[in-house]
């Protein structure tokens, strides 16, 4: 990476394959276990040298970002490692943004994270291990696992993180029907108690065996999100009846929902078919993440 150059970072949708509330805390949190993957389907920081930190947006969903003010998560996220690392040293902070804001794929956090991780190589200040820092955490319960990047075991309000290991190859749709859903609010119209943990002790290497595994698994919050939005069983359906789909299920809170495949070829196939069929809606096909996507120097123009 060119020494003084422009650094970017790729924020990849956050993806909960079950998401289970075992829980809640005296202070209200609900506590939580899932498993957590990312898609190389995202939003894109760029950092470059600056004597302020300022932050600009762009890209096809950037209309729906309202707040670019002091509280905005990246900055936010920003001035924290800033001032914990000790650096007098500003920068130019650039979002491309392509995930649906409230959507249930971590969208904010994970720019959040990616702007920790664009900053760390721009300023070569080191980040602490996304399961230990607590000041990660207080940006929010998802920052953890988007700063880590890679398939994890998720408990507590998202502070906790376990290794997943290595998973089968999978493919992945996403489809959202442009409708923001505030988790806040699918956590107000949750009712019921809490559930177990719905972990497996072995993670199958064969994607079929994989879904099998998942399939006795849920999301706690998918008849709240569906009370408030509706909209999201069609979506739910629709992904669902995809040829080669192996599960349908929502992600976090929603709206935005996913269908797993084995291969990407069998996704990309599918998804052309539901942009097709829904234009109306947001829908991208890719792949699951195995690792966590690199920093690297940002390309002239971005």
């Amino acid at each position: 990476m060119p020494a003084g150059g422009a650094v970017a970072a790729f924020a990849p949708a956050k993806i909960n394959l079950y998401l289970h509330v075992v829980g809640r805390r005296d202070d209200g949190y609900h506590l939580l276990d899932s498993l957590v993957v990312f898609a190389d389907i995202g939003d894109r920081i760029t950092a470059a040298p600056a004597a302020a930190l300022t932050l600009r947006v762009g890209g096809p969903e950037a209309a729906a970002l309202s707040d670019l003010g002091e509280d905005n998560l990246v900055l936010r996220a920003a001035r924290q490692l800033r001032e914990r690392a000790g650096i007098a040293a500003g920068a130019a902070l650039h979002l491309d943004k392509h995930l649906p804001v409230a959507s249930g794929i971590g969208g904010g956090s994970s720019d959040a994270a990616a702007a920790l991780r664009a900053l760390a190589a721009l300023w070569g200040c080191p980040l602490d291990a996304p399961g230990d820092a607590a000041w990660v955490a207080a940006l929010g319960a998802d920052v953890p696992a988007c700063l880590a990047a890679r398939p994890v075991w998720v408990g507590g309000i998202g502070e906790r993180l376990e290794p997943a290991g290595a998973l089968p190859e999978l493919a992945i749709v996403l489809a959202n029907p442009r409708i923001a859903l505030p988790t806040a609010a699918v956590f107000r119209a949750r009712r019921g108690g809490f559930g177990a943990a719905g972990r497996f002790a072995v993670v199958p290497r064969d994607a079929g065996e994989f879904v099998r595994a998942l399939a006795d698994c849920r999301n706690d919050l998918a008849e709240a999100a569906i009370a408030l939005v509706p909209e999201i069983g069609m979506v739910l359906d629709r992904l669902a009846r995809l040829p080669g789909a192996l599960l349908a299920r929502m992600s976090g809170s929603g709206a935005t929902c996913f269908a797993l495949f084995a291969a990407r070829e069998r996704a990309e196939r599918a998804g052309r078919l539901l942009a097709a069929a829904h234009p109306e809606w947001w829908v991208r096909a890719g792949a699951v993440l195995a690792a966590p996507p690199p920093v690297g120097a940002a390309q002239p123009g971005s």
